[in-house]
């Protein structure tokens, strides 16, 4: 399996590579001039000057390679002196990935911003997961029961009703209505005793549910297809054959064989989920990646709009082979190697 990781992170460099290239060439055709929200006494030659000084004067190929340089390179080695204390000539220099709209490193806004959306998109994903196994199981194992009908009524509507409706009709019944919960994430605050943390975990509940119901709901409905496709195997009838318990058949044989073509959705749901936090963190003012791309869109920051596309190109990659390597690890069939 090891040499199998290998051979995938290396097809996944030209991969990247193509993709980084792209998603510059369609923003790069974008209409953008970090001068133009500058006031309209500042003289022409000091625009044309700030242009040079960004790179704009060159061609696009020239300021590609150019990023290439400065993400690929530049920024880790910055980042490795952020984390470790030690000097690696970063900042002696070397030219970063400079937003247009902050004069930041893009970088330092994204790692700034990270740890809210992973947070309580991280949290919701997990939660939302926790609650898809059981139902997925119970549902198939139960076939047109109750709880099958009900599971699939909650599911359809989790998985129909878009999350900034649910967002809003959770902030109208429990902050506006009842008076229970905030409805602005407070990200600055930070947990010191048992008061803070309290309501930490109250600002958390409304944008944790709503991801919560929809990831579930998608999970669970793939979930109970794939038991229902493997309820009626040959292995299932052999293993109760040979006096196995029905909790282990259940949940031991068939949810593992189950879970294999669930393990791609589980996989790449969580870069979607982040995708999909865009519109969560607007609506209860999640200070995370989803308001910073947005903030980059509205002030036509490129660069910022260019690294946080591409690193959600990154994360697809990699969990796509996440997801092939739990392949591996749930069948014993499969083999890399």
């Amino acid at each position: 399996m090891l040499s199998y990781t290998l051979r995938r992170l290396a097809f996944a460099v030209p991969t990247l590579l193509a993709i980084s290239f792209i998603v510059f060439a369609i923003l790069d055709l974008a209409p953008n001039d970090p001068t133009g929200s500058l006031p309209l006494t500042i003289p022409p030659e000091v625009r044309a000057d700030i242009r040079r000084q960004l790179g704009l004067d060159q061609p696009m190929p020239v300021r590609y390679l150019k990023w290439c340089v400065q993400f690929f390179w530049n920024e880790p080695l910055a980042l490795l002196e952020r984390w470790t204390g030690v000097s690696l000539g970063a900042a002696e220099g070397r030219l970063r990935v400079i937003s247009w709209s902050t004069r930041a490193p893009v970088l330092d806004l994204i790692v700034e911003r990270l740890p809210q959306t992973l947070w309580v998109i991280g949290m919701s994903y997990v939660i939302g997961v926790l609650i898809a196994l059981p139902i997925g199981v119970i549902s198939a194992y139960r076939q047109y029961s109750w709880f099958d009908q009900l599971g699939t009524f909650v599911s359809m509507v989790g998985y129909s009703v878009p999350t900034f409706f649910t967002g809003l009709l959770l902030i109208v019944a429990f902050s506006i209505k009842l008076q229970w919960l905030p409805s602005v994430y407070d990200t600055g605050h930070r947990v010191t005793d048992w008061d803070s943390f309290w309501f930490q975990v109250r600002q958390m509940l409304m944008p944790v549910a709503v991801l919560a119901l929809y990831n579930a709901a998608q999970i669970s409905r793939f979930l109970r297809a794939s038991m229902l496709d493997n309820m009626d195997q040959d292995y299932v009838r052999t293993a109760r054959a040979k006096g196995l318990r029905e909790r282990a058949v259940v949940w031991v044989h068939v949810l593992r064989n189950s879970l294999i073509p669930v393990v791609t959705v589980i996989a790449l749901g969580f870069p979607q989920a982040l995708g999909g936090a865009v519109i969560t963190e607007q609506i209860f003012r999640i200070n995370g990646i989803g308001q910073l791309l947005i903030q980059g869109v509205y002030s036509a920051d490129i660069p910022l709009v260019q690294t946080l596309t591409f690193l959600f190109a990154v994360m697809i990659v990699l969990f796509n082979l996440v997801a092939d390597l739990l392949y591996a690890v749930l069948d014993p069939r499969v083999r890399y190697d």
